[in-house]
Formats: C-alpha cells, sequence, structure tokens
C-alpha cells in the first residue's frame, strides 16, 4: 500500500481507453467470476483480471472478496500511491450501473474481523491478535506516527514486518484513512510503551481527526526573491484522497495595482483579490484552492484541478477578467500533488 515505498513518476495521463475495455470484458466475464468464487478463481481467472487492470496501468493491485453474507467486492487500487489514486477513482466511476450487486472500490476498505485472523507470509503464520501499535500523536501535521510490534518480527525479515503492518493498517482504517491520518510507520522488535491493539486505532483517528472536520488556513511570511516581504496561505489539512479526480496542479497569477511600500495589496486591490479567490472557492468540486502566495505586486494561487471537469475554460474566464493586470493560468500533471510539498506543514 505504499507506506514504505519511494515515490514514483506516474504523471501520464490516465488511459481511458483501457478502462472502457475493462468494463467491456467484466460484463462478459462477471457470470464465470461469480461461478468459480465458491471455491476459488482458477489460475487462469486471476491471470486473465490482472491483465486487463495492468493495462490501465501496471501499479494497479485489485483484489476481490466475498463475505459470507454479503456482496462480492472488487477493488482495484493505486496500493497506496497517491499518484494511482485519481486513475483508481476513474476506473470505478465508469463502471456501468448495474454492477450485478458488485460493490466496487478504488481503495481497500477496512475490514475489522480480519484483525483477530492468522496472517501468512511466506513460511510463517501470524497470529494477529498479539500485534501492538505504538501510537505517536502529531498535532502539528494531523497525523498518528506508528510503530507496529509483533513478538514474531525477532524471526522474520525487515520486508516481512512491513508486510505485516501495512495489512494490519488497512484492516483497521481503510487505505484512504491511512494516507489521510498516518504519518511514519516503523517496526519494532519490542513492544513500544503504551501500546494499544489496531482495533483501537479507528478511536484514535476519530480524535486526532475532529478539530479539523473543517479545513482552516495556516499563514506564513517570507521574502520574495527581491528581498520583499512575502505572505502565505496554505489550506489545511488537505488531503489527495478527498480530491480524487484533481490530477492537475494549476497556477493562476494575479497582478494587483495597489500596494503599500512593501508591495503587498491595500485597498481596493486587497477587496478585489478576496472576490477573486471566493470564485475560486465556488468551482469546487471541480478544483480545490490549496496555496496562495502574495508579494511583489503578485499573488499566486495553486490549486488542483479535474482536467476533464472543463474547469480550466471557467479559469481562464475568470483569469481574462480581472481588471488589474493581466493574468496567467499554468497548468501542469501533478497526480501526485508534488507541487504542494514546500507548502505541507
Amino acid at each position: 500500500m505504499g507506506l514504505f515505498r519511494r515515490p514514483r513518476d506516474t504523471s501520464h495521463p490516465a488511459p481511458a481507453p483501457a478502462i472502457t475495455e475493462f468494463w467491456d470484458w467484466w460484463a462478459q466475464a462477471r457470470a464465470d467470476i461469480e461461478t468459480a468464487l465458491a471455491e476459488g478463481l482458477s489460475a487462469e481467472m486471476v491471470e486473465e483480471l490482472s491483465l486487463r487492470v495492468h493495462r490501465i496501468h501496471p501499479g494497479l493491485q485489485w483484489e476481490i472478496g466475498r463475505p459470507d453474507d454479503g456482496a462480492p467486492s472488487l477493488t482495484v487500487s493505486g496500493g497506496g500511491d497517491a499518484e494511482l489514486r485519481g486513475l483508481a477513482e476513474r476506473w470505478v466511476r465508469a463502471a456501468p450501473p448495474d454492477t450485478g450487486g458488485w460493490a466496487l472500490h478504488a481503495a481497500r476498505q477496512p475490514d475489522p474481523e480480519m484483525l483477530g485472523q492468522r496472517l501468512v507470509l511466506g513460511d510463517h503464520e501470524f497470529d494477529l491478535e498479539y500485534v501492538r501499535l505504538g501510537m505517536r500523536v502529531d498535532h502539528g501535521r494531523a497525523r498518528i506516527h506508528i510503530a507496529a510490534y509483533h513478538p514474531d518480527f525477532l524471526f522474520v525479515a525487515e520486508d516481512v514486518r512491513e508486510q505485516v503492518a501495512e495489512h494490519v493498517l488497512i484492516w483497521a482504517l481503510g487505505e484512504d484513512d491511512v494516507a489521510r491520518w498516518v504519518g511514519d510507520v516503523t517496526v519494532a522488535t519490542e513492544q513500544p510503551v503504551d501500546s494499544l491493539p489496531p482495533s483501537m486505532l479507528p478511536a484514535v483517528v476519530s480524535q486526532v481527526s475532529e478539530p479539523f472536520r473543517e479545513p482552516t488556513w495556516l499563514s506564513g511570511e517570507g521574502r520574495t526573491p527581491r528581498g520583499h516581504p512575502a505572505r502565505l496561505g496554505a489550506r489545511f489539512p488537505l488531503h489527495r484522497q478527498d480530491h480524487p479526480l484533481c490530477d492537475l496542479h494549476v497556477a493562476v497569477s494575479v497582478p494587483y495595482a495597489h500596494s503599500n511600500p512593501d508591495r503587498l495589496p491595500v485597498e481596493p486591490s486587497a477587496s478585489a483579490l478576496r472576490e477573486f479567490e471566493r470564485k475560486l472557492d465556488d468551482l469546487g468540486p471541480d478544483a480545490v484552492l490549496a496555496v496562495r502566495e502574495t508579494g511583489d505586486g503578485l499573488r499566486v494561487f495553486h490549486l488542483y484541478a479535474d482536467p476533464d471537469s472543463g474547469v480550466l475554460a471557467r479559469l481562464d474566464q475568470l483569469a481574462a477578467g480581472w481588471p488589474e493586470g493581466k493574468a496567467k493560468v499554468v497548468s501542469a500533471p501533478d497526480p501526485g500533488w508534488r507541487a504542494l510539498a514546500p507548502y505541507r506543514p
């Protein structure tokens, strides 16, 4: 799921034809897959399903589940890779209206019952009842740093320990909430002080996330390249998983005509900039305003937008209507939201 994975470049556009081809194939294959679920999919079915998913992107992962008393489910996921989250979302939204009773997911869902089961990895079986999590809350970043412990970690390799931690966190929270709220993840061969069973993790997340039900703005100050004062505002928290289709980074640069000796905006430009920002906020859910930078007679708004929504044309219209100079709109694919890295707390 990517907790220990280094970022990689997956910035090419979503292969829409491969998604369409998947659902065309699924309509024909679904009945056979349903019949096979009771005894397990054949090797041929697994190979074909993997081929269809990997044609969309080789980094995507899939799994099929069937609870004893529930509908079968199919999950196609980026495995926690933020750069693939939008692609998985486009896959699930392209599904036909009639799913035949299947539950479809673009990220792995929580499954707390698995936390009491046994997990077999290679030649080792882990009784997950013995897993304990050390949890350190980082209020400044709205994250929980995790140290995962199991007594059998003494006897297995580091990569196996990491796999156990990944499985446990996903089953406790689901893939998207792990990405939203879990920070650094380490593994421990000694039980951390005040550690808790994984079943308690959702309650801790609920406490940490409660103050952030509504995003706020963090502010900061600095200097422009010319040495003048600069002001920065960043929406916090801002989670990639809450805007899965917004793969496009857009910078809207707006000059202002009225400024003080420090080249920061004053009236009437200050009011005009606030009104312009209000119009940017009204673009949701097709775009989300993430950061604003101000200094040297220019305010730059950084947004993430759904490239298929037509919102770029609306941004061009807003920029063209700005009365205090020539506003510019520049966009580039950024499915991993890498451009935000310098602004995150």
